[in-house]
């Protein structure tokens, strides 16, 4: 992986972490992802009309993604309200590299060198002890929604990593994810829920922030599945755990033990054996 890809990824996993604090830190949290989640459609859809249309062969993918991914936001929201993000953020994203990294070499061909596998190893090690370490908050309901959105998470990181190398215009198939995402979240709350104006007036910034966070860190990561082995870059995003435990700790006040410090640091051998691979 290039240094610029690599460092590209990274800066995609700090603003992954970000959003994904200003859902938690919401008031409610299923609206806030909503609002998340729409503000990323408009600005998507403001920009559509100057990006190249996406290749047909991508169609397929696009609309499979948004189910996905619409089922990844409910759950998300949902894991967030019954768990602690220091306990429910780790399961999330601890597993999916190594059920990417697994199903891309036996089952789409792409091949791993064993620095790249130890590197994925070490990430998934080091963010299933911050969850398995952790004594927030949380019920089994918080983290079984978070394991089951761990498997989500992999199936729209595989078909996200196909679809954007079928598009031929890795922005505009992002846009599109987030059109076809967003759009369907924004009616059913407008349709269900009568609160949802009422806190979007009071709440617009952290939508902002939030739209922004999530649109441009996904669209990195899109990119770089371009560039590099889908598997590596899954993984690799997934260090915004690194970003993700600062932020609970310092901005959401999250007590954090010595034992995810030295997860933290496994997590960070990990991406060093990537950046090597």
């Amino acid at each position: 992986m290039s240094l610029v890809v690599f460092l590209i990824v990274l800066g995609a996993a700090a603003l992954h972490a970000s959003w994904n604090a200003v859902v938690k830190n919401g008031r409610d949290t299923l609206l806030t992802t909503i609002l998340v989640a729409s503000t990323a459609a408009l600005m998507s859809a403001a920009m559509l009309p100057f990006l190249p249309p996406v290749a047909p062969a991508a169609w397929p993918y696009l609309g499979l993604s948004a189910l996905l991914e619409i089922t990844y936001y409910v759950l998300i929201a949902t894991a967030y309200r019954l768990a602690d993000m220091s306990r429910a953020y780790p399961l999330m994203r601890g597993t999916p590299p190594l059920i990417v990294a697994t199903v891309s070499t036996f089952a789409l061909g792409i091949g791993l060198t064993p620095l790249g596998w130890g590197g994925i190893a070490c990430i998934s090690a080091g963010i299933l002890t911050l969850a398995l370490s952790g004594r927030g908050a949380a019920d089994g309901r918080g983290l079984g929604f978070a394991l089951l959105n761990a498997l989500v998470i992999a199936s729209y990181t595989l078909v996200d990593g196909l679809g954007v190398r079928a598009s031929g215009a890795a922005a505009s198939y992002t846009m599109w994810i987030f059109v076809l995402t967003g759009t369907p979240l924004a009616l059913w709350a407008a349709w269900r829920r009568r609160d949802v104006f009422a806190y979007a007036a009071h709440n617009w910034r952290s939508a902002l922030i939030g739209g922004v966070g999530t649109l441009a860190s996904y669209g990195l990561v899109l990119w770089a599945m371009t560039e590099a082995p889908i598997p590596m870059v899954a993984a690799l995003r997934e260090t915004s755990i690194l970003f993700g435990t600062a932020i609970a700790a310092f901005v959401l006040r999250e007590k954090v033990s010595t034992v995810r410090i030295a997860a933290v640091l496994i997590i960070a051998a990990g991406a060093a054996l990537l950046r090597l691979a």
